[in-house]
């Protein structure tokens, strides 16, 4: 089953793109110094971004994925705020300032599990264990933040 259809069961209002291209994955895994995993390039070679009801970004296109993550790296005041985002590869967002992301172990992504990072607390806590069950869980209103 592709990811399209896969989503499409879940949410009938989502919103796809254009696929991203094998050298775009390549230029955004440059750029962010990590690999990405591969269902999330998968899903991201089907549609480059997934939106969901209200504009809400299920899945960000590659450009938000770079930006967003070098943002949260890089930001003068962040390291007074929160803990290194250096660990974490964000790319989705729960609409309320938090965010989903695969944990990054020695410089790569090693396992399927998706991260919620609340940005009230900066806690960190696996809320899946694959980027299927992500979608599942945040679709049918398992996972409440």
């Amino acid at each position: 089953m592709s990811w399209k259809d896969h989503i499409l069961k879940l949410c009938g209002d989502a919103e796809f793109f254009p696929g991203a291209r094998p050298h775009e994955l390549q230029q955004a895994e440059a750029e962010l110094g990590v690999a990405l995993p591969e269902d999330l390039a998968s899903l991201l070679q089907e549609s480059n971004g997934v939106g969901g009801e209200y504009g809400l970004g299920l899945i960000w296109p590659l450009e938000r994925i770079v930006r967003e993550n070098k943002e949260f790296r890089e930001y003068p005041d962040f390291p007074e705020l929160y803990m290194p985002f250096d660990h974490l590869l964000f790319f989705a967002d729960a609409g309320n300032g938090d965010q989903f992301a695969y944990p990054i172990q020695a410089g790569e992504i090693r396992r399927p599990d998706v991260f919620v990072w609340i940005h009230e607390d900066d806690s960190r806590t696996c809320c899946a264990p694959s980027l299927s069950t992500y979608l599942e869980r945040w679709l049918t209103g398992e996972l409440l933040l």
